[in-house]
């Protein structure tokens, strides 16, 4: 049985996704590449870990939470569970680009199946792909959005504060 709630943020509404022990996802309602919801789904706001997730994320966009402590089961290829493992190494308020993470997976020419993995991260924000750039340092693809993304870097960099929305 699949476990999720909608939460508020200060940038949109947010799908959490569970299953007993674990976040499976994270995803903001209008983004792509959204899990499509089944006679599985159960909506339930009182799941620890639902709960936990919720809690964490208020102080992450209140800037009083840097790094997050969750049992995490994202479901994937071998090769996107190596990137998700990377994206979970770039420290907050840096970046990095596509290609370096290939470079530190051993496959240097991978930045574009790189690219691919980071765009089909299903825990956004914790395993934050949003730290990855283009090579030059640009802002690229985003499934939430590149309004969202330099949001959220500019809140890393202390650029920004993010309050909680009504």
């Amino acid at each position: 049985m699949i476990r999720y709630t909608v939460c508020a943020s200060p940038l949109g509404d947010i799908l959490l996704v569970a299953n007993a022990d674990a976040l499976t996802g994270l995803h903001f309602v209008d983004q792509k590449y959204l899990p499509e919801k089944t006679y599985e789904w159960v909506r339930d706001g009182f799941l620890p870990v639902l709960t936990e997730a919720r809690r964490q994320l208020a102080e992450y966009f209140t800037g009083e939470r840097r790094e997050f402590d969750l049992p995490l089961a994202p479901t994937g290829t071998e090769f996107q569970q190596a990137v998700w493992m990377k994206l979970r190494e770039i420290p907050y308020g840096t970046t990095t680009s596509y290609g370096a993470i290939a470079q530190r997976l051993g496959q240097p020419t991978a930045s574009r199946a790189v690219g691919a993995a980071n765009g089909r991260n299903p825990l956004g924000i914790i395993v934050p792909c949003h730290r990855v750039v283009g090579s030059a340092g640009s802002l690229t693809g985003y499934a939430g959005g590149l309004e969202r993304k330099q949001a959220l870097l500019a809140l890393e960099q202390g650029q920004q504060t993010l309050l909680p929305s009504g």
